[in-house]
């Protein structure tokens, strides 16, 4: 059961992904130029409210070295590699492993 539940997710990351793709793509046509919407960026606009609080909670009970070059990193990194990332790496936990080869079923 849980792995189903991390296979949709898995998916559902990389349909997210894709769509973030193609609005940087038909934003970037539009404007003739490279234009990537940061993680951070897409995280601001969903939560508003919550998402300025992220950083003094990290490194208040966290730790600081945690922020600044691990999260901001991956706060620089575009919308869809982040979500893309994420989504391959649910569906790789939720695989299912392959039987060994060489060895017997039977009893």
């Amino acid at each position: 059961m849980i792995r189903l539940l991390v296979r949709f997710l898995g998916l559902m990351l990389l349909a997210a992904a894709f769509a973030a793709l193609i609005i940087d793509g038909t934003r970037s046509i539009a404007a003739s130029s490279l234009l990537l919407t940061p993680l951070g960026q897409t995280g601001m606009w969903l939560f508003p409210n919550k998402f300025p609080l992220l950083q003094p909670m990290i490194e208040k009970n966290i730790h600081p070295l945690l922020w600044n070059p691990i999260l901001l990193f991956i706060l620089r990194l575009p919308t869809w590699l982040g979500l893309g990332m994420v989504g391959v790496a649910c569906l790789e936990i939720a695989r299912r492993r392959p039987r060994p080869i060489g060895f017997s079923s039977r009893p």
